[in-house]
């Protein structure tokens, strides 16, 4: 475990390559089995609810029956998820032939509404941890191994490929100085390193 500006980085973070191949996935990360949605920062509560009325013909049906029986998200403050449709699909998913997509991120492109989806979601496959120091987690799932492949392939690391999101989190400064961090430790590897 790295610590950067009071923020834990997972070990393997600088060294994963990476970059999402969507048309091979199909969206995985948004239909994973389990039954929990996407976690949430409480203040992206307020921009879901805002959000939706622009969003909500954009869901399947079945989609917008969950809504309106269990509702948007579920839990309690600090524990926060998107509903789940039939414990699998996040319940702000539509697809585009066999693609899973976020409705909030196709509103946001088309400039319907400037929330762009949650962090968790821009963020993925590192997860935020919040304890002692906040943590930056990679979660490593069997789904993402065609963003692995194209990231090898290319030669393009997770560091790069989440600069926005993690700009949008903690600024651009910071992102320059964990991007630095990432240079640095691959730079001073000495060997090849399989995470």
């Amino acid at each position: 475990m790295f610590l950067l500006d009071t923020i834990e980085i997972d070990e393997v973070i600088p060294y994963v390559k990476f970059a999402c191949d969507i048309e091979q996935c199909n969206g995985a990360c948004c239909t994973l089995k389990g039954g929990k949605g996407a976690p949430l920062f409480d203040s992206e509560i307020f921009e879901i609810e805002r959000a939706y009325p622009v969003i909500e013909s954009l869901l399947p049906i079945d989609h917008r029956t969950t809504i309106e029986r269990y509702g948007l998200y579920e839990g309690t403050p600090g524990n926060f998820t998107t509903m789940c449709v039939n414990d699998q699909d996040c319940v702000f998913v539509y697809h585009d032939g066999p693609v899973a997509k976020c409705a909030f991120e196709r509103a946001y492109l088309n400039g319907q509404i400037q929330w762009r989806k949650p962090l968790s979601c821009h963020l993925f496959p590192i997860r935020v941890d919040r304890g002692t120091f906040t943590r930056l987690r990679y979660e490593w799932i069997g789904e993402c191994e065609p963003a692995r492949v194209k990231g090898e392939r290319e030669s393009f690391y997770l560091s790069t490929f989440l600069r926005e999101s993690l700009i949008r989190l903690y600024g651009k400064q910071w992102y320059e100085y964990f991007e630095k961090f990432c240079d640095d430790c691959r730079s001073s590897m000495t060997s090849e390193y399989t995470p």
